[in-house]
């Protein structure tokens, strides 16, 4: 069951139209790229769908329509979290579930919990959940990091499934590694430390990038799983050099970027973030010249 979260799950972006209004044309265009190029899930409404500045109702048609215009009926995870339980038990309740096969739900951010409000606030979660739970721990943006010791005691929980770990602690993953149950899922959730993250027992990334380049991110990620870890090490050097650029003006405004150099839909986004600059475009259309990513940027 939990092998439907292997691979590569894309956290797909969400495209905007001049004025701010969801692209849902863009928004089909993505799902349809990301599709043909053989990802294995679609995670709607992370921090690169802009969780937090899409409204509720926003949130359900973009659900719908994914649900709608899914050509290779692939798993969707999607994202509720927050950092008052109450209302995310509350948005769980209110959320149409057909078609959903997991959830992903954040670390509480700001108000910094300890571990006994932790393991409560995702306890609470999973029991009101009628799917699985995917933990998120990325302690960059919520103040705290989820140890090792509390991701594997929420493993415990018969309906939290795995955790996408962005800590980027590889230590800490593989503690995770060697204390958690057989069939809980180690997920990357970093691009370039996917492949070696796999290497210690993960199953794959939720990727931002995979957005842009599927089929090679895809076909990474692959290898690795299937041990062809020289091969998957050569193709990471790829993206190497263009993952730092994805997050040095905000995510998701750098892989934004690169899908409106691609021509896919345009790099808008929702304040408080910015568009991307006109000089950050420059150099990453350098970089995807320099490494392959594409063959010709205009």
């Amino acid at each position: 069951m939990n092998a439907r979260f292997h691979g590569v799950g894309v956290a797909i972006v969400t495209p905007f139209n001049d004025d701010l209004t969801i692209d849902f044309d863009g928004f089909g265009r993505i799902v349809r790229h990301i599709t043909d190029g053989g990802v294995d899930y679609i995670v709607l409404q992370g921090t690169t769908g802009e969780s937090p500045t899409v409204t509720k109702s926003e949130k359900k048609q973009l659900l719908q329509y994914l649900k709608e215009n899914n050509p290779k009926k692939l798993p969707i995870v999607y994202g509720i979290g927050g950092n008052a339980t109450p209302e995310v038990v509350e948005a769980i309740k209110d959320t149409d579930f057909e078609g959903v096969d997991a959830i992903l739900s954040v670390c509480p951010y700001y108000n910094k919990p300890g571990r006994r409000g932790v393991i409560e606030h995702f306890t609470r979660i999973a029991d009101a959940s009628p799917v699985p739970v995917i933990l998120y721990n990325i302690p960059p943006r919520t103040g705290i990091n989820m140890s090792a010791e509390t991701v594997c005691t929420l493993a415990q929980h018969q309906n939290i499934i795995g955790v996408k770990e962005a800590s980027c602690i590889i230590e800490q993953c593989m503690e995770i590694v060697r204390d958690k149950p057989e069939d809980f899922l180690l997920i990357s959730g970093d691009d370039v430390q996917g492949v070696p993250i796999v290497s210690i027992g993960g199953v794959g990334v939720m990727s931002v990038i995979a957005n842009a380049f599927p089929a090679k991110f895809t076909t990474m990620i692959h290898a690795a799983l299937q041990g062809d870890f020289a091969f998957a090490r050569t193709e990471l050097g790829h993206f190497l050099r263009i993952d730092p650029l994805l997050y040095e003006e905000g995510n998701p405004v750098g892989i934004k970027k690169i899908l409106e150099i691609l021509g896919l839909i345009s790099s808008g986004v929702r304040l408080p973030l910015y568009t991307a600059s006109d000089e950050l475009g420059e150099r990453m259309k350098l970089v995807l010249q320099r490494d392959n990513l594409v063959e010709l940027v205009a």
